[in-house]
């Protein structure tokens, strides 16, 4: 008897430390957000008002812009994502299409819709990737554009290829299902010329299932009829709203959407490119940006382009969009742990001291703390050591909370790009919401947690995601 009251007290101040360090976790996590998603929406308002005043942009004034598309199976949405591309407002750019290795007929496709000729054209290779099969290029309303048909080599693989092949000295990543606005590259460039130093733009990514779009102009909105999609608009304008608008305050950005990014093309030759060997290239490449330039003395900033938007498509089905978190999830632990001497040193400043922290227990250790958590409070239930009460009002607080905030994210971007909502559309994000953050998070978090499941066999493998036709006109 006396050897059981040890072991049941020794499980209650287990119990205990664990559910404070949960509390602790749960109440840090939602003070960052709720500091984030303020400071997100105040920055969007700030900005709409100074835009009405002033145009921020001289037009006479144009950087030049490659634009490279890598593409692999994407012959349902490669056509029309570069229609979209050659109606942008802009008067200097180029359009690159990387086709890596595809076994449909995407080059196909763009050769006979934009009726191509072969071409021989020697790139230079100044950042390592696999060689060109054949070269095709025209002109469309003044646009060059260019296909590139390579070995097949991963994404970033031929995202490298780009920019051996890009003639300009900035370049944009972008995927092939996705569709830029139409004053996109106006706004993303923004940076550019307000400070010399910058060597990357993040812009905003929004899903576009349920918009219908019209020579980049957003024709109709609505939200998704898929719930799963619908979710994710919330997410999305979450995580863009709070986090990255905050971190660029004080040049701490760690991620640029792989959907939509500019780069200094010299400065990412000089720190190597991309790396093929993670899943998160997007991520690795901008960690790689800071180290560098920090190392090197180089005077740099990473900026965030508040309204350059950028539609990209959604999972619309529940294994879809857990191959993509499981890939996002690895993706994020191999470019931490290839830079994990960032962390906590004080050359890197911000960087290391903030964001990488932040990074690695909110996002990379999140699932396991939050997976953790609730496993304790089952055996505290069990074991009869939880004020059950307690437990569900605290948990409903937490879930209003984050409700609230995800709310306050959606309507502070549909308001400041002037998206109009139907009353429908308001209810389906209230509706849905707490869903949201209460089992969809928790869903995903299972998924992130078990991605290292078969690391070694499945470490850089994406996944098929199944594709669908953009609505553009």
């Amino acid at each position: 008897m006396m050897l059981n009251d040890q072991v049941f007290e020794v499980i209650k101040v287990v119990l205990d430390v664990i559910n404070i360090f949960f509390i602790v976790y749960l109440i840090g996590y939602s003070t960052f957000l709720f500091i984030a998603v303020v400071t997100g929406s105040s920055e969007l308002y700030k900005k709409k008002q100074q835009d009405k005043l002033k145009n921020t942009l001289m037009r006479d004034y144009y950087i030049p812009v490659s634009i490279i598309v890598p593409a692999y199976n994407e012959e349902v949405t490669v056509v029309e994502t570069v229609k979209s591309l050659l109606a942008l407002d802009y008067n200097l750019y180029e359009i690159i299409i990387v086709d890596d290795g595809s076994k449909d007929t995407t080059s196909k496709k763009l050769i006979e819709a934009f009726n191509m000729k072969p071409i021989r054209r020697p790139i230079q290779r100044k950042i390592k990737c696999q060689p060109e099969e054949f070269i095709y290029e025209t002109s469309v309303h003044n646009v060059p554009l260019t296909l590139i048909r390579k070995k097949n080599g991963g994404k970033a693989d031929s995202l490298n290829m780009g920019i051996n092949a890009c003639r300009y000295p900035y370049f944009i990543c972008m995927d092939a299902d996705s569709v830029l606005q139409h004053d996109s590259l106006n706004k993303i460039v923004h940076p550019l010329l307000e400070n010399e130093n910058v060597v990357a733009v993040g812009g905003v990514v929004r899903p576009c299932n349920g918009a219908e779009l019209e020579r980049g102009r957003v024709k109709k909105y609505r939200m998704p009829k898929n719930i799963l999609a619908c979710m994710q608009v919330l997410e999305y304008d979450r995580s863009f709203l709070a986090s990255r608008i905050l971190f660029d305050k004080f040049n701490g950005s760690l991620i640029i959407s792989g959907a939509f990014g500019l780069f200094k093309k010299d400065t990412v030759i000089a720190a190597g490119g991309y790396d093929s060997t993670t899943l998160g290239e997007d991520m690795e490449l901008v960690v790689k940006l800071h180290e560098y330039c920090v190392l090197n003395e180089i005077p740099y900033c990473i900026k965030y382009a508040t309204d350059a938007i950028c539609w990209s498509q959604a999972p619309e089905r529940l294994r879809d969009l857990c191959k993509q978190r499981r890939r996002w999830h690895l993706g994020l632990f191999q470019s931490m742990w290839k830079h994990k001497e960032m962390l906590f040193n004080p050359k890197f400043g911000a960087v290391g001291l903030i964001s990488f922290f932040y990074f690695l227990i909110y996002e990379l250790l999140s699932p396991f703390i939050e997976i953790f958590g609730v496993i304790s409070m089952i055996v505290a239930f069990i074991v009869d050591l939880i004020n059950v009460p307690f437990m569900i009002l605290f948990f409903l607080i937490y879930a209003v909370f984050g409700s609230v905030l995800s709310l306050t994210a959606f309507f502070a971007r549909t308001q400041t790009i002037d998206l109009k909502i139907t009353a429908g559309d308001v209810a389906k994000a209230i509706l849905l919401c707490f869903f949201e953050i209460s089992v969809l998070r928790f869903i995903l978090a299972f998924v992130r947690a078990t991605a290292f499941i078969g690391y070694r066999k499945r470490k850089m493998n994406w996944g098929k995601i199944e594709r669908k036709k953009i609505n553009i006109e």
